[in-house]
């Protein structure tokens, strides 16, 4: 899943910046139908990260029934965490 497609795709636009809050608020909420959906591993877990690096992620208990996949979630926030603490 390539980041800009997804934007493109959920937003209408590649542009982080130019997406205006109602076109974010149903962006996300067609991610969440989405991930919902979604049977393969690989892209629920893309989509989840795509969803936490906009502020909406879901609960990874919820989210996730394995707990290999639940660590991985986690081990993104913790990455995601040091990134933002530069």
């Amino acid at each position: 899943m390539d980041f800009d497609d997804q934007l493109q795709r959920y937003f209408g636009t590649a542009d982080l910046a130019a997406i205006q809050p109602e076109a974010l608020a149903a962006g996300i909420e067609h991610m969440r139908v989405d991930f919902g959906l979604e049977k393969d591993r690989g892209r629920r877990f893309a989509l989840w990260t795509l969803l936490y690096m906009l502020g909406a992620p879901l609960d990874l208990e919820t989210a996730f029934e394995d707990e290999t996949d639940r660590n991985s979630a986690r081990d993104f926030m913790d990455m995601m965490a040091r990134v933002e603490g530069d």
